[in-house]
């Protein structure tokens, strides 16, 4: 009876001691969707559905990509930008550290977002402040996981 009862404590201290690591819900491929600027009063929509953008999010990075669907051959309307950096997330609470961009100036911008996931689908809304360009604005981007 003493060694089954041994037995038993050290299994369910084993067990106890597996801490698995909590998947992270925003890790993925995500499709720009939509996407709405609030400045001052005024609210409008910022999506081009002419362009196509990306944002892809490990562990500890984001990096996001926006090209034009013509493959850049209409040079009046040719759209290529790129950046990323370090993230985190803190409950609901998802702030970029904009590291790399091809607009200087944006970089090393904290942006700090609220994330909500529904389905297939992250909801990103936040404030854009970059003083140096004179932009603040509150930013709300919807996305749906790439398959």
């Amino acid at each position: 009876m003493k060694k089954a009862l041994s037995i038993l404590i050290l299994i369910i201290t084993l067990t106890s001691c597996n801490s698995e690591k909590k998947e992270n819900p925003i890790k993925g491929t995500w499709r720009l969707i939509s996407a709405e600027t609030t400045e001052k009063d005024s609210t409008f929509s910022t999506f081009n559905p002419k362009t196509k953008m990306i944002k892809i999010i490990n562990h500890t990075h984001f990096a996001f990509f926006n090209h034009d669907l013509n493959n850049g051959k209409d040079s009046t309307n040719a759209v290529f930008f790129g950046g990323g950096g370090k993230y985190t997330l803190k409950d609901s609470i998802y702030t970029e550290n904009l590291e790399y961009f091809n607009n200087r100036q944006w970089e090393n911008g904290k942006f700090e977002f609220v994330v909500k996931i529904k389905n297939d689908t992250l909801t990103q809304k936040g404030v854009e402040k970059v003083e140096k360009l004179g932009i603040d604005r509150i930013i709300t981007e919807k996305y749906v996981r790439e398959k």
